[in-house]
């Protein structure tokens, strides 16, 4: 009985109960690719709570936003 998984970024094997619980990567992998991600929220005017991942969407959300040119 395989007591492990396979990482699918590095290959390596990762413990079964971690591969049980949706992860695809082992930890090392893992805190690297988290690392990487980029987010804030931004509360909106009179509603809730928005996920922004995107710079451009942030930008386009702040109304007194003025690009600066160099």
């Amino acid at each position: 009985m395989k007591q492990y998984a396979t990482c699918v970024e590095c290959g390596e094997p990762y413990s079964i109960r971690r591969a049980a619980m949706g992860y695809k990567l082992c930890l090392l992998c893992g805190e690297t690719h988290a690392r990487q991600q980029r987010h804030t929220i931004a509360p909106m005017h009179k509603s809730n709570y928005v996920l922004i991942t995107n710079r451009a969407d942030l930008r386009g959300i702040n109304s007194k936003y003025q690009p600066t040119t160099l």
